[in-house]
């Protein structure tokens, strides 16, 4: 069989499945870090599908303008920060509280980390246009 100088033939050499040659065990190698942006994009992402799916917008409205979101790291753990417009009329109360469930359950699957808390404010409620009914800014 032909190698070049210095390699190895394949499967020699190799230690256990999975090890890499020459790297300490897993638990020795350190720490996967998310930086809060990346964090704050993959819940804005899960805010965007969840009020799609929880409060959708009135048609004659449009889209919906982008949840503002922010996030804070601590110790694997993270607090979320939402600011979305909803529909009205709508159960807000009970809306905000599905939307935050999807939002933690999907940040935490994507992620890894725990979600401490998701805080949800209301930037403004969206009616729908029609006959009688005036927009108020």
């Amino acid at each position: 069989m032909n190698t070049r100088p210095g390699s190895q033939p394949l499967g020699e050499g190799l230690g256990p499945p999975g090890r890499a040659a020459g790297l300490p065990p897993p638990a020795e190698r350190g720490a996967t870090v998310i930086p809060d942006t990346v964090v704050a994009r993959i819940a804005a992402q899960a805010a965007r599908t969840a009020q799609a799916r929880r409060a959708p917008m009135p048609p004659d409205r449009g889209k919906p303008d982008a949840p503002g979101v922010s996030a804070a790291i601590r110790t694997g753990s993270v607090r979320l920060h939402l600011d979305m417009d909803l529909p009205y009329p709508i159960d807000i109360s009970h809306v905000c509280e599905e939307i935050q469930h999807d939002v933690a359950e999907r940040v935490a699957q994507l992620t890894g980390l725990e979600v401490g808390a998701v805080a949800l404010t209301v930037r403004r409620l969206v009616t729908a246009a029609g006959p009688g009914r005036e927009r108020v800014q």
